[in-house]
């Protein structure tokens, strides 16, 4: 009864995208990138004679929490085939060209048609959902198909529907993965609460990431410029709600302070009106040159795929989401030691928990909060900045147990 309920559930979705997709953009996506999946799907399988691996993100940030495990897999398997899906635009319209999977594409809306389609064409020898996503038809199918079945990274929490007295339904999708490596203790004890068993507590594989992107750090001789050895704050991820409380406390800072601001979107009309609201000087970074940076305060990025570069230039750190729409990345900056400021919806987030205990990290609700909290770091950030570096070292290597249990799935003879 349940599963026919989930499956309404789904076409109701569907049907509200596609109503949509003329006037919404991120819809027009979701629609058109799933338009004759089979078919083009098909074609891509047409020569592969090798298995397949599929790994599964929701967007670009879950993404970019599994490709440490990504690559790591390739190296060790070489004689794989990576297929990498992606629910939302935000992860695969940015991702589409990724050199680390072979096969790229939107993931078919969970329905049991497209699932049996879906799992029948690929042929995974094994199948890997990074932190979130639980779709049932795909999940059944797999058992079905007596597919290795891993989540990783995974959290989990005491109001999710799994662990309600009425979650059966969603505890069945559980049932079907053959193993779970979680984050914390609580998501262990939550799952053995409802009888799962095969857990490993492995960390966030975020961690080996953020790691990775310091070995990899891109040059930015223009943010090198622009910051001319002055102290500098990158916002990282900003929405409008962050924005409100940033653009008074700038206007009212007077110690010498460069800015960087990367907005979360990317909205021409959105950029300009934040440089008309700011006193200080600003240049768009599409625009920015040795000369105008010379004379600027800020630098508005304008273009995608830099921000955890920029970071490197940076000693302190704000990052955006936390009023409203959900803290994003801190540890690609926590990972280049500065202390970090946010909203205050982060308790969510255990690496936004963790740092504001240890007191690397300062939430904040208003100007004045921002101030008062940035004014205390802005002449004594050592400390915090020691503390958020060490945090990010400390948590390295979930990234091994992972594939430690990938090498014991693939290597036992399934019945």
């Amino acid at each position: 009864m349940f599963s026919g309920f989930y499956n309404a559930g789904i076409f109701a979705y569907q049907t509200v995208i596609r109503l949509v997709a003329p006037f919404n953009p991120k819809a027009r996506q979701w629609v058109n990138g799933r338009r004759n999946w089979a078919s083009n799907l098909t074609d891509q399988l047409a020569q592969n004679t090798h298995p397949i691996a599929w790994f599964h993100a929701a967007s670009l940030g879950e993404f970019e929490q599994g490709r440490p495990v990504i690559e790591a897999f390739r190296v060790q398997y070489p004689n794989y085939k990576v297929l990498l899906t992606f629910f939302s635009p935000s992860g695969y319209e940015v991702r589409k060209n990724y050199d680390g999977a072979d096969y790229i594409l939107y993931l078919p809306a969970d329905t049991p048609d497209n699932a049996r389609q879906f799992v029948t064409l690929v042929k995974p020898g094994i199948a890997l959902f990074i932190k979130y996503e639980f779709w049932y038809n795909y999940l059944r199918e797999l058992k079905t198909a007596d597919v290795p079945v891993i989540s990783f990274s995974a959290i989990f929490r005491p109001n999710q529907l799994f662990f309600k007295p009425w979650g059966q339904f969603y505890r069945t999708m559980l049932s079907y993965f053959d193993h779970f490596l979680v984050q914390n203790q609580e998501s262990v004890n939550l799952l053995e609460r409802i009888n799962i068993k095969a857990i490993t507590l492995a960390g966030d594989t975020r961690f080996d990431r953020v790691a990775q992107v310091v070995i990899t750090k891109k040059a930015i001789p223009i943010a090198d410029l622009f910051k001319n050895h002055s102290p500098l704050l990158v916002v990282g991820s900003a929405w409008q709600n962050d924005m409100d409380v940033l653009i008074p406390f700038l206007n009212a800072f007077t110690n010498p302070l460069k800015v960087i601001v990367a907005p979360h979107e990317i909205h021409d009309d959105e950029i300009e009106r934040w440089r008309s609201q700011l006193i200080k000087s600003s240049v768009r970074f599409s625009q920015a040159n040795e000369t105008t940076v010379a004379t600027a305060d800020i630098l508005v990025v304008d273009n995608v795929g830099l921000l955890s570069s920029l970071y490197q230039y940076g000693e302190f750190a704000y990052i955006g989401g936390a009023f409203k729409q959900g803290l994003h990345n801190i540890l690609e900056a926590a990972t280049f030691g500065m202390p970090l400021f946010f909203g205050p919806e982060y308790e969510k987030f255990q690496e936004a928990v963790d740092l504001v205990n240890e007191g690397a990290a300062f939430p904040i609700s208003n100007v004045a909060e921002l101030t008062s909290a940035f004014n205390r770091q802005y002449g004594d950030s050592a400390k915090a900045a020691q503390i958020s570096s060490e945090y990010v070292q400390r948590n390295i290597g979930a990234t091994a147990k992972v594939m430690d249990v990938i090498q014991n799935l693939l290597s036992t003879e399934r019945t």
